[in-house]
């Protein structure tokens, strides 16, 4: 059974028809298939989708990053990469089954893959903790990013969370710590790393395992510092304030892409990833054989080079720093502010002093 969003109720009625259309032995007096209603019929659907989806505000597009039927890290997995050995235990307090870790081999290559996973129905769901990691969860991943960096293996991660567990026994085991070592780890990897955005990508929860060379999104996926509701929540005390929330966080793979946050976006089938599962994949498998297909003749500095400059860039575009290609190095280099007032500071001097004294003058005059 198919699940549609509220703002999709004109082309669950055109699915309806159609599938009576395809099964008319169900449907009384029918004897017969109509293929000429039944292609018109997808025609309108498709137009109906394209209508739809070309014009989603942000609200709607976190509702389709968040749709029960998208495809979830797991199906990524298990259809992207072989032999896939999944790991388990951060070694200092047990599994979080909200984050999937292993070695696999992508077109020959050996990679180490991270999927948050949110599971496929209720039970898994909450034997997954509906993707929301804890700090073992965060521990596992640093452990074996560690070993991947040790023996020369990148590193792709599939991000889906609402953000990290919020939970008190997660706290007590240093939730904050967990995040931060994670991000810590992350950019001081020497291996290619890439972070796939594809359905939510909340908070510190998915920063930990995204601050990559390269962020790649979804389409119609989100990425953001807080939800929707709960910006709203803060803001405005009001929760039903998401679609102000939404628009003003400017958490779509467009919004994002247009200020260098995220590197690419990939494109989804029409009317969302689930409805093409086939396509999605090639599209993803596509994306990471020419991303690391980058990074194949960058030396192990160069990789962490670019990686340190991405983020350092971030937010710099109209600074007063010319340079933005060498902002790794973290030297504290003096900026064009900084030489005006160094060659200047005779003169700057004099006329404060100059100005000084005449405010002194017309005070006691």
């Amino acid at each position: 059974m198919k699940n549609y969003l509220n703002f999709e109720s004109d082309i669950k009625n055109l699915e309806s028809e159609l599938d009576k259309l395809k099964d008319p032995y169900n449907q009384g007096g029918l004897s017969e298939v109509d293929t000429n209603k039944i292609s018109k019929t997808q025609e309108e659907i498709d137009i109906k989708l394209k209508e739809i989806y070309a014009s989603l505000d942000p609200w709607q597009t976190t509702m389709v990053a968040r749709h029960e039927d998208r495809p979830k890290s797991k199906f990524f997995i298990d259809n992207l990469f072989e032999e896939f050995i999944s790991l388990a235990g951060d070694r200092y307090y047990g599994e979080d089954k909200s984050v999937i870790t292993g070695f696999a081999k992508f077109n020959g290559q050996s990679v180490l893959v991270i999927g948050q996973e949110k599971g496929e129905n209720l039970d898994t769901r909450i034997e997954r903790n509906f993707g929301m990691m804890r700090p073992e969860g965060y521990r596992k991943t640093i452990r074996l990013m560690e070993l991947a960096d040790k023996f020369d293996i990148p590193i792709i991660s599939f991000i889906d969370t609402p953000g990290a567990y919020p939970g008190v026994g997660a706290e007590e085991r240093g939730q904050a710590e967990a995040i931060a070592k994670s991000i810590e780890c992350c950019m001081k990897l020497k291996v290619p790393t890439l972070a796939i955005v594809i359905g939510e990508g909340g908070s510190g929860g998915a920063i930990a395992l995204a601050s990559s060379n390269k962020v790649i999104m979804f389409e119609n996926a989100i990425y953001s510092v807080i939800s929707p509701e709960g910006c709203a929540t803060i803001l405005w005390r009001d929760p039903k304030k998401m679609l102000d929330a939404a628009k003003a966080m400017k958490l779509s793979a467009r919004d994002l892409y247009g200020l260098k946050i995220i590197d690419e976006i990939i494109s989804e089938p029409l009317g969302g990833a689930h409805r093409d599962r086939n396509l999605i994949l090639k599209n993803v498998r596509d994306s990471i054989l020419k991303n690391l297909s980058l990074f194949k003749e960058m030396s192990a500095e160069e990789i962490l080079e670019q990686r340190k400059n991405k983020f350092l860039k971030i937010g710099r575009s109209k600074g007063f720093i010319n340079n933005l290609e060498n902002l790794s190095s973290l030297d504290n280099k003096k900026n064009n502010l900084d030489q005006f007032f160094t060659k200047n500071k005779k003169y700057i001097f004099l006329i404060g002093t100059f100005l000084l004294l005449i405010s002194f003058l017309f005070v006691i005059l």
